[in-house]
């Protein structure tokens, strides 16, 4: 993949349509689930991290205007933290105030397998009930974040 491709597509090796990667994740509560699992689900993947000051910034509001009002749906959000320990993460959530599921994520496996290792994180995946990839965000801008959100709502009514 060249550079020029990488910038076009925010650093991200899948693409809407796709199928999502699946992958098995450890939560933070001492489960584990796969993706796969969710499938007849709406779910959002949400890459994150502590040392991440965007991050920071999008969690309450994904606690808020994401999580709160589709928690008791066909929905599922999981945060994907980065190559971070047990302890800081949970940590973190506490910190943040987060009541969604966050998994670890070591070497950034998982991360691996939807955008490019080098690529920055804060980047949430939308993904449909049949388990393809249907939105895509990097950073975060309030107007990208509401069409998520729009988008998330039109999959939850299908």
């Amino acid at each position: 993949m060249n550079a020029n491709s990488l910038v076009e597509n925010r650093g991200y090796i899948v693409k809407v349509g796709d199928k999502a990667p699946d992958f098995e994740m450890d939560l933070i509560d001492g489960s584990k689930a796969k993706l796969s699992d969710y499938i007849g689900k709406v779910v959002m993947l949400q890459f994150t991290a502590s040392w991440c000051s965007v991050c920071r910034k999008e969690m309450p509001i994904i606690e808020e205007e994401i999580w709160k009002t589709n928690k008791n749906k066909d929905f599922i959000l999981i945060g994907i933290d980065r190559d971070e320990p047990l302890g800081v993460v949970i940590d973190f959530a506490k910190k943040m105030g987060i009541t969604y599921p966050l998994a670890l994520d070591p070497g950034a496996d998982i991360f691996g397998l939807y955008a490019d290792k080098q690529s920055g994180i804060t980047r949430n995946v939308i993904i449909d009930k049949n388990g393809k990839i249907t939105f895509l965000t990097r950073l975060y801008e309030r107007e990208e974040f509401d069409e998520m959100k729009q988008a998330i709502i039109k999959l939850l009514a299908e």
